[in-house]
């Protein structure tokens, strides 16, 4: 119950971005909203579907040009979140970085607005088309270079492993660095699927891109994480300190449960000895 409550409250605050300190919870909820930018953009085909009936023609709602807006709205809301989450964060630490960070998001939401453009537009070869392709081709390769340099903190010189970092958490499984590296930047550019006017239907390739981006994210999560979690034992927020005065507890010295500052202690009082 504390937790449904807890992600309850954290998730209605991301509505309210702005006006309040962003800390890690809010960031991180916010990346996790990005990664529902496809099941929140074509929400609209449910709304389509029920103002039609939901008679036998229900799938050609996929192709209509009625609720491009409505669907772009939708898919840049996340987008908009973190865009003024790093706006904020700017603002509260006046660090360059998070605006370098916001315009990765405002990056994303043009090359939404174009994309639906270009759908409402025919999926022709117009100015729409030439727009959308550079928008696209503009934030996959700044997101990409973003999750490998910022996210993760890859790409550094004189590490263990080329490409890599010097501290690993997954040391045991080094290729999967590799693949990650070489996975994430290829499905970044997945929505070259979508421009071939022959060949699967645009639901099938709706869902290869909806799957490879599922893996995408799912990937960048452990990798998020770790080197979040690095970040914070290089600037000691993780420590366990041993609280003084020492306590020699005797009456436990064959607890088997000791913890493991009692169990310091007790060696450091051996070696004395």
């Amino acid at each position: 119950k504390t937790s449904r409550y807890w992600l309850i409250k954290k998730t209605s605050k991301l509505f309210a971005s702005g006006t309040r300190r962003v800390e890690f919870a809010d960031f991180w909820l916010g990346d996790q909203f990005c990664s529902l930018i496809f099941p929140l953009s074509n929400s609209y085909l449910l709304i389509c579907a029920y103002t039609n009936g939901f008679d036998e023609n229900w799938h050609k709602c996929g192709s209509s040009t009625r609720y491009w807006p409505l669907a772009f709205v939708l898919a840049a809301l996340p987008l908009f979140i973190r865009l003024v989450q790093s706006i904020k964060r700017y603002y509260d630490s006046k660090l360059v970085t998070h605006l370098i960070n916001g315009g990765k998001y405002a990056s994303g939401m043009l090359s939404y607005f174009f994309y639906y453009w270009w759908r409402s537009q025919g999926r022709g070869r117009g100015a729409s088309f030439a727009l959308w392709c550079i928008c696209n081709t503009s934030y996959a390769v700044y997101a990409s270079s973003w999750d490998l340099l910022m996210d993760w903190s890859l790409l550094r010189r004189h590490a263990r492993y080329p490409l890599l970092r010097q501290e690993l958490v997954y040391s045991n499984q080094v290729l999967y660095y590799y693949f990650a590296i070489l996975s994430n930047v290829l499905i970044r550019f997945i929505w070259v699927l979508y421009i071939p006017t022959q060949g699967p239907s645009s639901l099938l390739r709706s869902f290869i891109a909806a799957m490879l981006e599922i893996l995408r994210r799912w990937q960048w999560n452990f990798y998020r994480l770790e080197n979040e979690h690095l970040g914070n034992v290089d600037q000691y927020r993780i420590t366990r300190e041993v609280p003084l005065p020492y306590s020699f507890d005797v009456s436990h010295d064959d607890d088997i449960d000791e913890d493991s500052d009692d169990r310091r202690v007790k060696s450091l009082r051996r070696e004395k000895r």
